[in-house]
Order: C-alpha cells, then sequence, then structure tokens
C-alpha cells in the first residue's frame, strides 16, 4: 500500500525529470522517501500517533533533513494535495485567454489530475489518491488544515481569474464567487468519488473501479453540469 504514494506523480517530479542534475534528483528522492514513509506510517498506525524519529528512522535520515522539506508532519501529510493545488494553479495561468473564466477552470482541472498520474500506474496512482482523501476526511486535525489550505486557493484561483480578465477583484465580486463556487463542486465531486470508488478493502487497495482520473473527472464534469439547474431551475 505504501509503495503507491511513490507513484503518484507531483510537480516536483516532472522538474526532477532526466535533464535535472544530480543534485536536484536526489533531493527529490529524499522528499519522495519520506513521503512515502510518512504515508505508510500514517495508514498503519494512525496520523496522531506516528513521529518525525519514527518517519526519519525509515528512511535513514536526521530530523534536520525532514525539516528542509517539510515544516512539520502536518505539511507531509498533506503534501500531494497541496502538490496538486499547486499545480492546478499553474495550469490556469497557461489556459488560452479566449477561454471563459469557468471553461479555464474546468481545463486546468482535467490538466491537473491527468498529470499527476504516471503512465502505467494508473491503479496504483488512483489507489494512492483515494488512500490520502480517506486519511484526511478521518483526521480532524488534517482535515482542517487541508480546509484552510482550500481557502487559500480559493484566493489565489480568483487572483489568477481576475488577472486574466483585466479585472479589480477588490470591487468586481465574480473572480471570489466563481473561485468559491467552484471549490464547492469540486469538494463535493471529490467526496462523491471517494465514496463511490474510494472503498479500501481488507487488503488494503482501494477499489480501482473508476478510481482514476478518468473516473473523478467525470463526476465533476456532472456536478459542474447541474451548477446552473441548481441555482436557476424550479426543483418541482
Amino acid at each position: 500500500m505504501a509503495q503507491q504514494f511513490a507513484q503518484f506523480a507531483t510537480p516536483a517530479d516532472r522538474r526532477a525529470g532526466p535533464a535535472a542534475g544530480l543534485r536536484q534528483r536526489k533531493k527529490q528522492r529524499t522528499r519522495d522517501e519520506l513521503l512515502g514513509a510518512a504515508q505508510q506510517l500514517f495508514l498503519r498506525q494512525g496520523y496522531a500517533r506516528t513521529t518525525v524519529d519514527e518517519i526519519t528512522a525509515v528512511v535513514d535520515v536526521s530530523q534536520r533533513t525532514f525539516f528542509r522539506y517539510f515544516a512539520n508532519k502536518e505539511q507531509v501529510a498533506l503534501a500531494l494535495m497541496a502538490d496538486g493545488a499547486d499545480d492546478l494553479i499553474e495550469f490556469l495561468r497557461a489556459r488560452p485567454s479566449e477561454e471563459n473564466p469557468l471553461q479555464a477552470l474546468r481545463a486546468a482541472t482535467r490538466e491537473t489530475w491527468r498529470s499527476r498520474v504516471v503512465p502505467g500506474q494508473e491503479p496504483a496512482s488512483a489507489n494512492a489518491a483515494l488512500e490520502i482523501f480517506h486519511l484526511v476526511e478521518s483526521t480532524p486535525t488534517l482535515l482542517a488544515a487541508h480546509l484552510h489550505r482550500l481557502a487559500e486557493q480559493e484566493l489565489l484561483i480568483a487572483a489568477v481569474l481576475a488577472e486574466r480578465e483585466g479585472i479589480d477583484p477588490a470591487s468586481d465580486l465574480r473572480p471570489r464567487l466563481l473561485a468559491a463556487v467552484f471549490g464547492a463542486v469540486a469538494r463535493s465531486a471529490q467526496r462523491q468519488w471517494t465514496a463511490t470508488a474510494g472503498t479500501v478493502g481488507a487488503d488494503g487497495a482501494a477499489d480501482a473501479q473508476n478510481a482514476g482520473a478518468d473516473g473523478f473527472l467525470p463526476i465533476l464534469e456532472c456536478h459542474l453540469d447541474q451548477l446552473g439547474p441548481a441555482l436557476t431551475a424550479n426543483w418541482r
């Protein structure tokens, strides 16, 4: 189960590719090993019972090395989700200017999910994502930190949308409203995805059916398609 976490692509994975220097590749490998060890321990014995000392012992590095990569235990637990949020901002900035704000957000989200699945390792990548979501949702401390991070992400998304459209977010409410609504819809879709495709069995593996990016994205698209009717249509 723990090996799956090293098979979920991150922005740093792409930066530390063949063209990267030896030093950068070694740093990325150490970060990946700490991340995999931490999440293995979290899933085996719980987040609260896991210490930084235990994580560093698995990788055979010092606490000082750990704190070069992560500020605390909470940050390592949320690292993959935080990396994905950073990816979304990067992809949103790069979307074509002719797309309207909602189109750009939808396209950036698709790019984010598809870019983070390692080719040839789709089931393992999906299981990793599902196990992370289950861990966060079932751990109040992590869930609170994750929701705080999502609130910060909304502000970044609003700023990027305002910049794309050439408007002032201080006086124009649309960027903040769209970022907030999109975030709520995405979270609703994520929770449905984990509930329907993310049941973790006795063998510790998540159900691979509809578990990958191609499983989550149709759920998100369905939620977004229902947004207009939910807001404006007569429900009776």
